[in-house]
């Protein structure tokens, strides 16, 4: 398994040379300033590259872009609407500039309107330390009385509305516009940002498109790209939705075992593939991931690898992100499949029989309390849970040697 790490370029608080010390050996990133529909460049990808290669006194860091995240899907493709097929013409443009580069692998989501979504992106532990969390009830209070969504009431049960009410009631000015800037939060440097206005508006656009309508539309945009990634040696893979669950009405797409065998048959090729991140889709007490590895992980070109913990068992629930080997996820499980995975590649002399993997979000420990970086991806507590990842890999590879 090849170990790599998130690294937002160069606005991200934790560095080039910080990742390197962390013993990685590769960086997830992407192009976050380019507009969402803008080609990729040839010269801003190798550009990227020469940072990624590059430490803060001028010596190489030994390290390499391996995975792209994202090569974002416009609001324009997943509805059909607009400017959808410059903006295919785009993404194909950008597939076969990052393939010139060497780059192989890229990982989009066909998440409608919000990427991940969370209530708290600094909810305090028991430890100290910090950590996300996504709320329910906090969610529903921003929902209802926040953005008032049209039609909002019918989504959620009477009980749940009163609960959100009473929490509405108790937040002051300050909390209010803190829920909301956490709901729509975005990255570091990105292009794009939305407002409480901008969402009302995707919303509306996106009042006739259901689940099945959604589908198709990614369907449609499979057809158009995976062929095209097959023939550049490229392997597409597709995040799920985080939370894996409903929410502002939208449909999501990506968010169980079902979904993604849809998505493999979608179009039967091998590049059309999986980023299974054991985070998103653990957030759903009905979601094996272990059995996912085993029965999708043909497909698997990209893992995340972080745990949740659900605070209730419902598919919509309540949920915080625990320590890597504290959550509901069975890592040791998971990871036991995914080496065993790599060993059938391997016999079958696939070129992709390391499958590139991440140590994914993390709780704000220690210095990580005072530096602030992007929420979800501080430096020591990806480290510990990187090594806590290591110390697994290590111990199931010797015992499978051994035995």
């Amino acid at each position: 398994m090849r170990q790599t790490w998130r690294w937002f370029g160069p606005k991200d608080l934790v560095s080039i040379d910080d990742t390197r010390q962390a013993g990685v050996e590769g960086i997830v990133s992407a192009l976050h300033h380019v507009p969402t529909g803008v080609v990729w460049s040839p010269e801003d990808i190798a550009l990227r590259k020469q940072q990624i290669a590059t430490m803060s006194d001028g010596a190489p860091s030994t390290l390499t872009w391996d995975v792209v995240e994202s090569l974002p899907v416009s609001e324009d493709i997943k509805k059909q609407c607009g400017n959808w097929r410059a903006h295919l013409d785009s993404y194909r443009e950008s597939m076969r500039n990052l393939a010139d580069a060497g780059i192989e692998t890229i990982c989009y989501n066909f998440m409608p309107v919000l990427d991940w979504t969370r209530t708290d992106l600094a909810w305090r532990l028991p430890s100290g330390g910090t950590c996300m969390r996504f709320d329910l009830a906090d969610f529903v209070a921003f929902d209802l009385h926040i953005l008032k969504r049209s039609g909002a009431e019918e989504d959620y049960p009477e009980e749940l509305r009163a609960t959100a009410a009473e929490r509405f009631a108790r937040m002051d000015d300050v909390a209010k516009e803190k829920l909301a800037r956490n709901v729509v939060f975005g990255l570091p440097g990105a292009a794009e940002n939305f407002t409480l206005e901008d969402v009302k508006t995707h919303l509306d656009e996106y009042s006739e498109i259901d689940a099945d309508r959604l589908r198709t539309h990614m369907a449609a945009f499979l057809e158009e790209v995976a062929p095209l990634a097959q023939e550049l040696g490229l392997r597409l893979c597709c995040h799920p939705d985080d939370p894996p669950m409903p929410l502002l009405g939208l449909p999501r797409i990506m968010s169980t075992e079902a979904d993604y065998t849809w998505l493999v048959n979608a179009v039967d090729l091998s590049a059309n593939g999986i980023t299974l991140c054991s985070g998103s889709l653990g957030a759903r007490p009905d979601n094996d991931l272990p059995g996912m590895m085993e029965r999708l992980g043909d497909r698997v070109h990209f893992l995340h690898l972080r745990n949740v913990k659900r605070e209730t068992n419902e598919i919509r629930g309540d949920f915080h992100e625990a320590e890597h080997l504290g959550g509901d996820t069975d890592m040791v499980a998971l990871i036991k499949v995914a080496l065993a995975e790599e060993a059938r590649r391997k016999a079958a002399g696939r070129a992709d029989c390391n499958i590139p993997f991440r140590p994914d979000h993390g709780q704000d420990i220690l210095d990580d309390l005072k530096r602030q970086a992007q929420p979800g991806y501080p430096s020591i507590g990806r480290l510990k849970g990187l090594a806590e990842l290591r110390g697994i890999i290590a111990a199931v590879s010797h015992g499978t040697r051994a035995a």
